[in-house]
């Protein structure tokens, strides 16, 4: 027992990764709003440089960053846990390497390294995939892009490693404007709206009542195929397109750059998750409404000024306080046991399952509280217990479920066994 307790001691989780250590990593923070230009900075770096990685929440933002690279001539691979796609099949891999977070490699030597959207490193699911990039990829610059609110926490973070962290703040380009009326009526929508829901039956009500009314919708949630969301995301862009209304979840809060002049909230309540894996419904706080109201608007687009509302009169009100408020820091940063670690365990107790194994780990680990926090790990041991009776060596299976799937997915589920079961 002794032994499995010095294993799970997580109280400098900067030391996990002894390559980075040996590394004078420059850490720039790009700090500020949605549509500041923040993530623009970052990506030159990252292009100009001679090899980098950009490290996003999406597919498809790891998608759009593959396509700009190649099309700016930089030969970039794309990594994520759908799929492998090489700019140069025949040439091996290249320089670049676009990926979603928990692709990326900290074994790796890049001279360039971005981390999109760092506030998610709270986040109770997969906030431990921006920790281990903060503190564990090989780069020589590491440029971290998102809200203001993380920037104390990242320092604090990097007390541990040694590095100093330089912050660059920037303003949004364009105005966003609250406005004092509410939709009220589907009859009110207009060229260049997007209708935001957080819940899929909402999404394809609300599509059929905007599609009454003569408008062709393009329909964006976490849930459809990433090749489809581009699909979509692509059509309303296109001024030339029929589609001209979007409905969509907060899935475009995260970084997708999309032509929308009005966000209109359908409704201010989202469900969440709790530390208990249990679902309840929450209202948006300022991070949330902040980014998915800042999508309205977007620099370089047709409308180079957004207006934010809701669909119901009642909820103005509690939008304008809702933005009007400071942005909480984040206090804290996601942790998870790494694969080394539990392959460590797994010599100590040879006849466990991974799930078992994972759940001894979380029970005795020890963590610094101050900085950090555990992870969710109901949905990770779902995906183990799924796959245990594939065939398969402890890490693979490990890395399979890291994939950021939630057990309540059914569908998803049993397309991850598929594809897990074509691995052996």
């Amino acid at each position: 027992m002794d032994d499995l307790r010095k294993i799970s001691d997580l109280r400098s989780p900067a030391n996990w990764y002894p390559e980075a250590r040996k590394m004078n990593r420059k850490v720039i923070f790009h700090a500020g709003p949605t549509n500041s230009g923040k993530t623009y900075e970052a990506m030159e770096h990252f292009l100009k440089a001679k090899s980098g990685v950009y490290c996003g929440p999406l597919k498809l933002l790891a998608s759009e960053v593959f396509h700009k690279a190649n099309s700016r001539g930089v030969a970039c691979d794309l990594i994520t846990g759908e799929e492998r796609r090489l700019s140069n099949p025949e040439g091996g891999g290249s320089a670049h390497v676009a990926c979603t977070v928990e692709m990326a490699s900290t074994d790796v030597r890049y001279e360039v390294g971005v981390i999109d959207e760092i506030q998610m490193i709270r986040d109770n699911v997969r906030g431990w995939a921006w920790t281990r990039t903060v503190l564990g990829m090989c780069v020589d610059e590491l440029h971290i892009c998102g809200e203001a609110s993380a920037i104390e926490l990242v320092k604090e973070m990097l007390l541990d490693t040694g590095e100093d962290l330089e912050v660059k703040t920037y303003k949004r380009l364009t105005t966003l404007t609250i406005q004092d009326q509410a939709l009220q009526s589907f009859d009110n929508i207009r060229n260049g709206d997007c209708v935001v829901a957080f819940n899929k039956n909402d999404i394809y009500a609300i599509s059929r009542n905007v599609e009454k009314r003569g408008f062709s919708c393009a329909v964006i949630y976490g849930g459809l195929p990433p090749g489809t969301k581009l699909a979509q995301a692509k059509n309303f862009n296109d001024p030339s397109h029929e589609i001209n209304v979007l409905v969509a979840t907060d899935a475009i809060g995260m970084g997708l750059n999309l032509s929308i002049k009005r966000i209109i909230f359908y409704s201010l309540m989202k469900p969440s998750v709790n530390e208990k894996g249990e679902k309840e419904l929450e209202l948006l706080s300022t991070s949330q409404a902040l980014q998915i109201a800042g999508r309205a608007g977007r620099f370089g687009t047709q409308y180079e000024s957004g207006e934010v509302t809701t669909f119901k009169p009642e909820d103005v009100s509690v939008l304008k306080d809702i933005l009007a408020k400071p942005v909480d820091p984040i206090e804290a940063a996601g942790l998870h046991p790494t694969a080394d670690q539990i392959e460590l365990f797994a010599y100590h107790l040879p006849n466990a399952t991974l799930s078992n194994l994972i759940e001894i780990f979380v029970s005795i680990c020890r963590v610094d509280d101050s900085l950090y926090f555990m992870c969710n790990i109901e949905d990770f041991k779902f995906l183990a217990d799924t796959i245990q009776h594939v065939p398969l060596a402890l890490k693979t299976r490990y890395t399979f479920c890291c994939a950021p799937i939630s057990r309540k997915q059914p569908f998803v589920c049993s397309m991850f066994l598929k594809v897990y079961s074509l691995a052996k």
